[in-house]
């Protein structure tokens, strides 16, 4: 295909935009790592931009040795795999009927999903009802209240909607009931759909800072999130470094690398997604 020199000079353009655009988002996130790499004095002389001066890892030495943030680090991960996986599960078996046309109630479920994405639950009843269930203080709350996104729901409903009747109805009439259906034949074709759902929930529940702000009061099961804010406002989570002579950080370069700490395994997990997510949003999203 004839590329005119007027589209090639359009997309170079283009190109060194989205570029420059990229890398002023970077900067904050390339700032906090520098730090966090950094010695206390080139710190404190505000001489560290975007790369690290007088490189050192006092800080994640540090960091790394503090077992109550690994705990909470591994209680993070283990609801985020946990969640998601439930998620996409409980998404996975509303959105298929849902889908289907001779499913009767599917209307008014679907109408009912809408009203949930428009009005949100008043905080004080919410509250109120989560507590009497028993999430109060129990770190399943840090898992059920988000096992199902209307928003979720609607992009793999719209997907399972596209899938090829044909091959449906061919399993129906070899036997295949609508749970084998969903799960040997639907599912494994709906990599892409459920590799972007993976990532929303994911991230969701990774970064989840609200939920356990209101329902967890005890400290053994801070997830990492509000475990950070703990560490960063807390002026006694910070050790005393001021007495101490022989380190190389200080409160600017721990709660940088505490920051970076918390973000860096979505950031390694995003690249093994990618390919679907793109794929999966659009497909979700083209047909009503």
């Amino acid at each position: 295909m004839f590329i005119s020199r007027r589209e090639k000079a359009f997309e170079v353009v283009i190109i060194i935009i989205l570029a420059l655009l990229s890398f002023i988002a970077l900067i904050p996130l390339l700032s906090v790592i520098s730090v966090s790499f950094s010695s206390s004095r080139a710190v404190d002389l505000n001489l560290v931009s975007i790369w690290p001066r007088e490189f050192t890892l006092d800080s994640w030495s540090y960091l790394i040795g503090r077992p109550d943030l690994w705990r909470s680090f591994f209680l993070t991960l283990s609801t985020t795999l946990i969640g998601t996986v439930t998620a996409l599960l409980v998404t996975a078996l509303l959105a298929y009927p849902l889908s289907k046309r001779e499913f009767l109630p599917a209307g008014i479920l679907m109408i009912a999903v809408v009203i949930t994405m428009v009005f949100k639950a008043p905080i004080v009843p919410y509250f109120l009802t989560v507590r009497s269930i028993g999430l109060y203080n129990n770190p399943l709350v840090l898992i059920v209240p988000h096992v199902l996104s209307p928003f979720n729901l609607i992009i793999m409903r719209t997907f399972f909607k596209q899938f090829p009747k044909e091959l449906e109805e061919a399993a129906h009439m070899e036997g295949c009931g609508h749970f084998r259906l969903l799960f040997q034949f639907v599912l494994p074709l709906s990599k892409a759909v459920l590799a972007t759902l993976a990532l929303f929930y994911g991230v969701l529940i990774w970064n989840q800072f609200q939920h356990p702000l209101f329902f967890i009061q005890n400290p053994e099961w801070f997830p990492l999130q509000l475990k950070i804010r703990q560490f960063i406002t807390d002026p006694n989570e910070m050790p005393f470094i001021e007495s101490i002579m022989d380190i190389n950080y200080n409160e600017r370069t721990l709660k940088s690398a505490t920051v970076v700490f918390a973000i860096v395994p979505i950031i390694l997990v995003y690249p093994f997604l990618q390919k679907y997510f793109v794929k999966g949003a659009m497909i979700g999203s083209v047909k009503g």
